[in-house]
C-alpha cells in the first residue's frame, strides 16, 4: 500500500533534479528501505517516518536542520527530514489530531515533549484549585519555518499538491497566531499512572549514577583537594 505513493513522491523529487530511474532501480531502492526497517540501529529514511505515522494513526512533525554535516562541520547534503508526515492512507476520522514532534540534527532524532501541566498550582491564583475541572491544555507547534514558509507535507500525491493547508486543517487543529504564524495544537495531559511509574524508575536509575560519580571519596577530602590544586597549577602554563 505504501509503495505506489512512495514511488510517485520520489519520482517527483527526481524530476525536480532532472533525472529519472529505471523500474529495476526503484525496486532495488524499495528493497533497501524494507531491509533497513528490519535492522535495529539502522539509519532511518523519510519513508519510515511516514509509515510510523500510520502505525500510530497520528501526525508527526519533524523540525530539522537543512544540511547533514560531517564531524568537521562540512555540508554533506540536504537532510530533507523536516516537515509534516500525515497518515494519509487512513481516514482522518480514524486518527488522532494531536501531533507528535521530533527534532532532527547531527544525524539523530530526539523527542520534543512539552512540560506536563502542573494542576497543583490551580488556575484561580494563589495556589487555589480551580472550581471546575481544568480544560485540556495544549502546546502550539509552528507549521512554518523561520522564513514563514509552510513546512513540507511529505508523500502527497499529485492530486494533493497545492492543497497542503487544507489537508493540514483536515488532519489537525490548525490556527493562526496574532503575528500571523500558522500553528497546530498538541494536547497536553498527565501520563497514565503506569507510564509515570516507568518514567520515575528510569530517572531514578540515572540519579543514582549521578550521585555515585559526583560523591567525593570518604575520608580523603584533603588529599583529593590537594591533588586537584596541584593538577590545576601544573596545567596553568598549558592553558
Amino acid at each position: 500500500m505504501f509503495y505506489p505513493r512512495w514511488k510517485e513522491w520520489e519520482t517527483r523529487q527526481a524530476q525536480e533534479l532532472s533525472f529519472s530511474l529505471a523500474d529495476s532501480q526503484w525496486d532495488a531502492d524499495w528493497a533497501d528501505l524494507l531491509s533497513l526497517a528490519g535492522q535495529p540501529g539502522a539509519a532511518l529514511e523519510q519513508t519510515h517516518i511516514f509509515c510510523l505515522a500510520h502505525v500510530l494513526r497520528r501526525p508527526i512533525i519533524v523540525y530539522g536542520v537543512k544540511y547533514v554535516k560531517s564531524w568537521r562541520g562540512e555540508n554533506l547534503g540536504y537532510a530533507k527530514f523536516e516537515g509534516v508526515y500525515l497518515p494519509l492512507l487512513w481516514d482522518p476520522s480514524f486518527c488522532y489530531r494531536s501531533p507528535i514532534a521530533l527534532g532532527y540534527t547531527r544525524g539523530h532524532f530526539c523527542a520534543l515533549v512539552p512540560p506536563e501541566p502542573d494542576l497543583g498550582c490551580g488556575g484561580a491564583g494563589g495556589g487555589a484549585a480551580p472550581p471546575t475541572p481544568p480544560p485540556t491544555l495544549c502546546a502550539y507547534l509552528p507549521l512554518v519555518n523561520h522564513e514563514r514558509e509552510i513546512l513540507p507535507l511529505h508523500f502527497t500525491s499529485r492530486n494533493e499538491v497545492g492543497r497542503e493547508e487544507a489537508i493540514l486543517r483536515q488532519c489537525m487543529d490548525v490556527g493562526i497566531t496574532e503575528t500571523g504564524i500558522m500553528v497546530c495544537e498538541q494536547s497536553i495531559s498527565r501520563p497514565p499512572l503506569l507510564v509515570a511509574q516507568m518514567t520515575e524508575e528510569w530517572l531514578n536509575y540515572y540519579r543514582k549514577i549521578a550521585q555515585s560519580t559526583s560523591a567525593p571519596l570518604p575520608g580523603r577530602h584533603g588529599v583529593s583537594t590537594r591533588i586537584e590544586l596541584e593538577s590545576s597549577e601544573d596545567s596553568t602554563d598549558d592553558e
